[in-house]
């Protein structure tokens, strides 16, 4: 127990997924502040963290629906992950999702008024993470590849024009961090997602793909924040000294 405590929110998720559902229970931002540890963020909250470790312990103690290992993955490979199934979620799903919210908006905006709010924050979520993707696809990405042959082939890598990997990746986690209020804010205006009494179809299969897509997005920051970028910047320095 006392080991848990000490542990930060990301170490924990990161060596079983499934726990991120107790954090979300709570209201505990497991991706974009996940380097808090166990009892400051129950402080944060006011929660026994007692509590909190009894029900982390029971789901760890489930057999089933357990995600791969992310923790074991070669960071080109879980880069590859990312890449191709969470970039094409997203890519495949911005579209979708603008359609959905621009046409309940004009067809219920004038009694929900909170969906003006929801389309332009999604519509701005949607450029950023447009923008975000490739930045990762053609600059970071690239170089964890790089230096994962470096390491294979024991030769470094060459300093890079950026310096040195912990700069885009700042730049990423602060990218993350501004996604992380956006969703938090649509999350507020629709309730958390919970359509209203005279919502049609089409409201309410955006509402849960608006909620499905938060989900992939928790998910999808949290592989990098708590697993591929810290690794990145280990292999770097290790690197440097090889």
């Amino acid at each position: 127990m006392e080991s848990i405590k000490n542990k930060t929110i990301g170490e924990i998720v990161a060596k079983d997924y499934r726990t991120a559902s107790i954090f979300e229970k709570h209201s505990i931002d497991f991706c974009c502040n996940g380097d808090r540890n166990l009892l400051e963020a129950c402080e944060s909250k006011n929660i026994d963290p007692n509590k909190l470790i009894d029900e982390i312990e029971h789901v760890q103690q489930k057999t089933e629906n357990a995600l791969p290992d992310f923790q074991s993955w070669p960071l080109d490979l879980l880069a590859d992950y990312i890449e191709k199934k969470h970039h094409r979620y997203v890519e495949e799903k911005m579209p979708v999702l603008k359609e959905y919210l621009e046409k309940i908006s004009q067809v219920h905006g004038d009694k929900h008024s909170e969906l003006y709010e929801i389309v332009k924050l999604f519509n701005v979520s949607a450029g950023e993470l447009a923008a975000h993707m490739k930045k990762e696809e053609f600059i970071l990405f690239p170089y964890i590849r790089k230096m994962i042959k470096a390491q294979q082939n024991g030769v470094q890598t060459g300093k890079p024009y950026f310096d040195t990997v912990e700069n885009p990746i700042q730049t990423m986690m602060q990218e993350h961090d501004n996604e992380g209020v956006r969703f938090r804010e649509i999350s507020k205006l629709s309730n958390e997602y919970t359509p209203p009494k005279d919502a049609c179809q089409t409201y309410r299969v955006s509402y849960a793909t608006l909620k499905e897509f938060e989900d992939d997005l928790h998910l999808h920051i949290h592989l990098e924040n708590n697993i591929l970028f810290p690794k990145a910047i280990a292999m770097e320095k290790e690197l440097a000294y090889e």
